[in-house]
């Protein structure tokens, strides 16, 4: 399965959500790997901080810039699941990797600046679907206020109603520390000492669809 991460705004958790998201999925048992189509690189170092320290499980990453096509294609023949981390903007990167993704994860934040941007992803996930019309159109927050009180999610997701390309994700991402503590080690939150980070992770995991392998 391909699923690729990508949004039209910079800085809203992409490689935060690739990184995390490619370890929960290994440890489950599948197979994994991360094409990194951001010339940022974030998920790159990270893995390359991640090797440098022995993790384990490893991740396999690779990147690759411009048309991602036929990568996409030959390592979807290798692993279980290839997760795509992309730019923060209308990219060659983000336009390829839609052509041949089975899943497009689109992240935003709660933000009106965040959310404004939706009517370009919903635009391009509909140019996508006329020659990929089995792409499945996922919108999910993150780091939204871990305040009681809070409501911006919910006015989120009201707002997110609004575009019929894009299907809301139950599955939320809360602002923690703990995101930005295991950066720099390489690790994810399922390895940290975060149990509430680590369920947030696990949740989407399993409401992309993904299950315990047995014996894993």
């Amino acid at each position: 399965m391909i699923i690729e991460i990508g949004s039209e705004k910079g800085g809203v958790g992409k490689s935060t959500v690739t990184t995390n998201l490619a370890v929960c999925l290994a440890t489950m048992g599948y197979t994994v790997a991360v094409v990194d189509g951001d010339k940022q690189r974030s998920s790159s170092q990270w893995g390359v901080d991640r090797e440098e320290a022995g993790h384990r499980p490893r991740i396999f990453i690779v990147e690759k810039l411009g048309n991602l096509v036929e990568t996409l294609r030959e390592l979807d023949t290798k692993y279980d699941v290839v997760l795509v981390d992309v730019a923060g903007n209308d990219s060659k990167e983000m336009r390829t990797a839609m052509a041949v993704a089975h899943v497009l994860l689109v992240i935003t934040q709660t933000s009106n600046f965040d959310l404004d941007t939706l009517r370009t992803v919903n635009s391009l996930a509909d140019q996508a679907r006329d020659f990929n019309p089995g792409l499945r159109v996922l919108g999910m927050l993150n780091r939204v206020s871990t305040n009681a009180f809070e409501s911006e999610s919910s006015d989120a997701r009201g707002y997110l109603s609004d575009f019929p390309e894009i299907e809301p994700l139950d599955s939320v991402l809360y602002e923690r520390k703990a995101y930005r503590d295991v950066v720099g080690e390489g690790l994810s939150v399922v390895e940290y000492k975060n149990p509430k980070a680590a369920k947030e992770i696990r949740a989407l995991a399993k409401e992309l669809g993904f299950e315990q392998k047995v014996g894993a």
